[in-house]
């Protein structure tokens, strides 16, 4: 088994690729197999960014490993006017909704209820084959909420300290 525990830089060489989809890239701990078949054990820390297309890992054995995003049934939002994209874009963050952001259009993973939300909002979804790569969030971690005193839940702002003036 090829046993991977961290993240390392870009190479230009690499002996294996893990071909994930977004929920697969954005697990700690998974059991997977290569592109060529052979058993992964990833063993990542807690807490990070999902792994995105293209990252590097490093095996237990030295060897490197390319993570490729998988291709996945999503839909392609489109709309009339920024305003129209902005709104759609406000409604599904509003339902915690993991969104990909390009210029003048929405990606996220097909969602028959979601679609027909859009489509009432006056959007164009269209269902589409091709990797997922959504936003993080403005606070890394992922989505979490206030445990104060309990230290492993005590995420940090990554993008302003609230209360702090400058």
């Amino acid at each position: 088994m090829l046993v991977i525990h961290r993240r390392v830089e870009a190479h230009p060489v690499w002996s294996a690729e893990l071909h994930l989809n977004f929920e697969a890239r954005s697990k700690s701990r998974l059991r997977c197999f290569s592109r060529d078949g052979e058993d992964v054990g990833l063993f990542l820390d807690r807490g990070q960014a999902p792994l995105h297309d293209g990252e590097y890992l490093q095996a237990q054995d030295g060897r490197i490993v390319r993570v490729c995003a998988s291709p996945e049934k999503l839909l392609h939002v489109t709309c009339s006017n920024a305003f129209e994209l902005t709104r759609a874009a406000y409604h599904l963050g509003n339902r915690h909704v993991a969104l990909q952001v390009g210029d003048g259009w929405l990606r996220l993973l097909d969602d028959y209820v979601l679609k027909a939300m859009l489509e009432q909002l006056g959007a164009h979804a269209e269902t589409i084959e091709a990797p997922f790569q959504p936003e993080h969030g403005a606070y890394g971690g992922g989505h979490h909420h206030s445990r104060a005193g309990e230290e492993a839940f005590n995420y940090a702002p990554r993008l302003h300290q609230f209360g702090v003036r400058a």
